[in-house]
């Protein structure tokens, strides 16, 4: 399953620990978008297991989980010198 993951997050400390967090399951896109390509453990244990919720003050934080359907997937692009949205990257060279 395809996600883009946003965040706006008010406290550096916070944002700091979610983009570290976040940079181990998928690919950073923009300051505060990452690309992920997640299975159903990954995407519990990202949830659920590290506690996202911990890391955020609803009053003041936004996380956002955007599902891309491999339909919406195909229509999508984007004008830079980088890899199509969610194009494999080689982790290991």
């Amino acid at each position: 399953m395809k996600y883009v993951i946003s965040y706006d997050i008010s406290n550096d400390k916070r944002r700091t620990k979610l983009a570290t967090l976040l940079d181990k399951y998928g690919t950073r896109v923009n300051y505060s978008v990452y690309e992920c390509e997640l299975n159903q453990t990954k995407f519990d244990k990202l949830l659920y297991e590290i506690e996202l919720k911990k890391l955020i003050n609803k009053k003041y934080d936004s996380l956002r989980f955007y599902y891309i359907h491999q339909k919406a997937l195909d229509r999508s692009f984007e004008f830079a010198n980088r890899a199509d949205p969610f194009e494999y990257e080689e982790m290991f060279v």
